[in-house]
């Protein structure tokens, strides 16, 4: 089982940066990994995915060019770079993982962490 702890939310005003970790407890190279956000409102949708063993990423169009996704295999810890953050943005983060499942649609990853709140103003 894999436990996954976010962390790195807060407020900041528009065009700012953010840092999103997550941990998890226990990781190898064929996991796939992603983050996800949920505003009020809306449904939950992908951000960024990436596999732990290499290989491409993959974002959603909302938000390329200005995140980056990562990972720290020595510290199993996957990690959300946000850059010039707009309003929009505001939600709840959350990462998860999956042995199998690597798609940007949320529904099929079996790990999840509990969130952290991004609030953007402007």
């Amino acid at each position: 089982q894999v436990q996954l702890v976010e962390s790195g939310g807060g407020s900041v005003q528009a065009g700012g940066s953010l840092r999103l970790s997550c941990v998890a407890s226990t990781l190898d190279s064929h996991y796939w990994m992603g983050w996800f956000r949920q505003a009020p409102g809306k449904e939950r949708e992908g951000v960024a995915v990436l596999y732990t063993g290499g290989g491409p990423t993959d974002y959603a169009d909302s938000v390329e060019g200005r995140f980056t996704i990562s990972l720290d295999n020595a510290k199993n810890t996957l990690y959300l770079q946000m850059s010039s953050l707009k309003p929009e943005d505001t939600a709840m983060y959350y990462c998860a993982a999956d042995r199998y499942w690597g798609r940007l649609e949320s529904s099929g990853y079996k790990y999840w962490g509990q969130g952290t709140q991004v609030t953007v103003s402007s």
